[in-house]
């Protein structure tokens, strides 16, 4: 199964994290974007489920700063944000987003389409 890093300081981190490990994902987390970065370059995960909106750098400033490191760019990233879909950053490929709040359904089939696109892309 695949690694999902899941990075937000909401209160859902705790439920998303279990929902997932329940589904059999090894979940990372972290509480921002700056220690999202840090999770990245450590683990390697194949999924980035993202929240938009969090201190320090958040989830756009990720994105950009992923898309700055080769190799970082195809790993799946799934935007989570009550804003909607038109302030997130797609002009770095961003193809996947969930509304805040999210439906448990959502979350689970985004993912796992996320996590069979990188593993199809993968040698």
């Amino acid at each position: 199964m695949a690694t999902v890093l899941v990075v937000t300081m909401s209160r859902n981190c705790r439920r998303t994290r279990n929902l997932l490990t329940d589904e059999g994902y090894r979940v990372l987390t972290a509480c921002n974007g700056k220690q999202g970065l840090v999770r990245l370059a450590e683990q390697k995960p194949d999924v980035v489920l993202l929240d938009c909106m969090m201190p320090i750098l958040g989830g756009d400033g990720m994105l950009h700063a992923m898309a700055a490191v080769p190799g970082y760019q195809r790993i799946p990233v799934i935007m989570m944000s009550s804003l909607g879909e038109d302030v997130i950053a797609k002009d770095v490929g961003l193809r996947r987003f969930l509304h805040k709040p999210f439906r448990v359904a959502a979350v689970l089939s985004t993912v796992a389409a996320s996590s069979a696109e990188w593993q199809t892309t993968q040698p």
